[in-house]
């Protein structure tokens, strides 16, 4: 008896492959260009295809830009909610949890233009997404379970806010990556320096930490 496909036809998965083939040149395209200096006949050049190939998978440019988006999104988003950390202590779950974000944010430099580019554009096409309007949630998820043990715990103080000490995490990490040239223009000093890195990456940790901690 010969045995039974599985998984999805493989027209289906060539689609998916070059779907995400699209996304990663067009990831690169808007980090270096911004949203409006892209351009679509690039990107088509780039993956050898047209551009109305890309208009069958996308529908547009500004369809594709929001897709390029979602993704950048959902990566961070899906490596924070993999995390393990119920085992741990709530102080050594938010220091693994800061540096989650760190190492993200540290090697995806794409993902930090995207999110300067779209607030120049004042956020108006994460606001035509569902799925980015969707990904709120799971943002705050594991933070917010960490900060209920700790705060059972008692070395968290009670009134901490999840999407305070997120936005504390994401500063730190987002203005490290972010700001690397006009800080080292004016100080002197390389934020991505690797014999910084360990030293930056503790010290994420210990600036929540002594946020949460109860005074």
């Amino acid at each position: 008896m010969a045995a039974q496909p599985t998984g999805p036809p493989a027209a289906e998965r060539d689609a998916d492959r070059t779907r995400e083939e699209i996304l990663a040149v067009a990831t690169r395209e808007f980090a270096d260009k911004g949203y409006d200096g892209a351009r679509v006949d690039e990107i088509a050049a780039k993956m050898s295809t047209t551009k109305r190939m890309l208009y069958y998978y996308f529908g547009g440019k500004e369809r594709l830009y929001i897709a390029v988006l979602e993704r950048a999104y959902t990566v961070i988003r899906s490596l924070e909610q993999q995390l393990d950390v119920e085992h741990l202590d709530p102080e050594e779950a938010i220091r693994q949890l800061a540096e989650l974000t760190f190492d993200h944010h540290e090697s995806h430099p794409d993902f930090i233009r995207l999110v300067s580019i779209e607030n120049i554009h004042r956020a108006e096409h994460i606001a035509r997404s569902d799925t980015l309007s969707g990904l709120a949630n799971p943002a705050l998820d594991v933070l917010t379970r960490i900060l209920e043990r700790g705060r059972a715990a008692g070395v968290f103080r009670p009134d901490a806010d999840p999407l305070d000490v997120h936005m504390m995490i994401s500063a730190f990490c987002v203005f490290r990556t972010a700001n690397r040239h006009t800080f080292n223009a004016i100080f002197r000093r390389d934020m991505l320096d690797p014999t910084r890195r360990a030293h930056y990456r503790a010290m994420l940790g210990e600036l929540v930490l002594s946020y949460l901690r109860p005074h």
